[in-house]
């Protein structure tokens, strides 16, 4: 099971990056996701988290290469989060 705590610490540091671009995905994602990480996976987003925004911004959006410690699975469900959510929005174009 995983600590309540935690959940709510990703959740907060998700939607509070100070870059509201991120939070759009970011925030979105761990409240549809973060509870049916492992705590693996959880330590893959919580690295991620401690990137700089500008940085994981441009990853999940295809605009820099993924550098290889941060091309994880984690990285997969947020960049296909980002893909599905857009195209759910219609005010987006999806």
């Amino acid at each position: 099971m995983v600590d309540d705590i935690r959940l709510k610490k990703i959740k907060f540091r998700s939607w509070r990056r100070g870059f509201k671009e991120a939070d759009l995905i970011l925030g979105p994602f761990a409240d549809a996701h973060a509870a049916a990480l492992s705590p693996d996976q959880l330590d893959r987003l919580e690295t991620l988290l401690d990137q700089p925004d500008q940085d994981l911004y441009a990853w999940i959006i295809g605009l820099q290469p993924i550098p290889s410690q941060f091309d994880t699975d984690v990285m997969d469900l947020i960049r296909g989060f980002r893909f599905s959510a857009h195209s759910a929005r219609p005010d987006l174009g999806g």
